[in-house]
């Protein structure tokens, strides 16, 4: 029996002498396959769909995998997944990233002005969160997280003691926080959360953060772009397109609240704003070409 390596050799002769045969072209290979990893956060959720949009508009066959905040950084380490555009650094997924930094090629930020921290709404009279001990009990004792392996959660999960506050953390969702979120303020409750920037809430709603005198929550954060050792030599034009990405927080909020509209459709979202930015998302492929940058 002819063993497969024989009739795929043979399958390729015969296909360049039907194209010599006919005088046309063989059809070009098609562009290798990528895989995005993702945690289901609107800003993340918005960012992967963008860039998933832009690779197929260039040929590339683009998978997403959803995953926690853990899991995310052992997937590209393992080579189970190409890359990633919402590693929050150097402070939210400094421990992930501490982990899997030796496996990975982090090709820098592709958003900067990030942050994270404890916020509330604006008509809640305390501005600082080493006042919540004082005023626990008006918080219903909680503050209000998201899911639990989340890098902003383990942040918190130290603020509490550096602060010393009797609040418990709630673990949950993205979804669940802004839902809780605005049923306090649908009735005027206070509420602590575990918030960040660029979201959607600040434009729906009122917000502070609440000031961090310790330093808790660190500074301004990157959204990075992180891609699996190897990746740029088995995809130079997905790799190249990944490391020229680069966008603002208001272009992220665009798509972002497109998303949050009634029976929305996240991918097609991202489909029409690159679409409406041809310019900018040809940038990032030239950007990323340039070696020399």
């Amino acid at each position: 029996m002819i063993d497969k390596t024989l009739r795929l050799g043979l399958a390729m002769m015969l296909g360049a002498i039907a194209a010599a045969t006919c005088g046309c072209a063989p059809s070009a290979a098609p562009s290798p396959g990528v895989t995005l990893a993702y945690v289901a956060w609107d800003s993340c959720v918005a960012a992967t769909n963008v860039v998933k949009a832009a690779l197929e508009q260039r040929g590339f066959e683009v998978r997403t995998q959803a995953y926690t905040g853990a899991s995310m950084y052992m997937a590209l380490a393992q080579g189970d997944a190409d890359a990633t555009v919402c590693a929050w650094l150097p402070s939210t997924h400094a421990v992930y990233y501490a982990r899997t930094h030796a496996r990975l090629a982090n090709l820098g930020p592709n958003l900067s002005g990030a942050r994270i921290g404890l916020v509330v709404p604006q008509y809640v009279t305390i501005d600082a969160i080493d006042e919540l001990a004082t005023h626990a009990g008006q918080f219903g004792r909680r503050i209000v997280g998201i899911d639990p392996d989340a890098g902003e959660m383990g942040i918190t999960r130290k603020a509490i003691r550096t602060y010393r506050l009797p609040l418990a953390l709630v673990e949950g969702s993205a979804a669940s926080m802004a839902a809780a979120l605005e049923s306090a303020i649908e009735r005027g409750e206070w509420i602590v959360v575990t918030g960040w920037t660029p979201h959607w809430m600040w434009t729906r709603w009122k917000l502070k953060y609440l000031a961090d005198p310790k330093g808790s929550f660190g500074g301004a954060e990157d959204i990075d772009t992180l891609a699996r050792q190897g990746l740029q030599q088995d995809s130079p034009g997905a790799f190249a397109l990944l490391d020229g990405f680069r966008w603002t927080p208001a272009q992220m909020q665009q798509v972002m609240m497109a998303d949050r509209q009634p029976h929305a459709d996240a991918e097609a979202n991202a489909r029409a704003w690159v679409r409406a930015h041809p310019g900018l998302v040809a940038a990032w492929a030239a950007d990323g070409a340039d070696t020399s940058r």
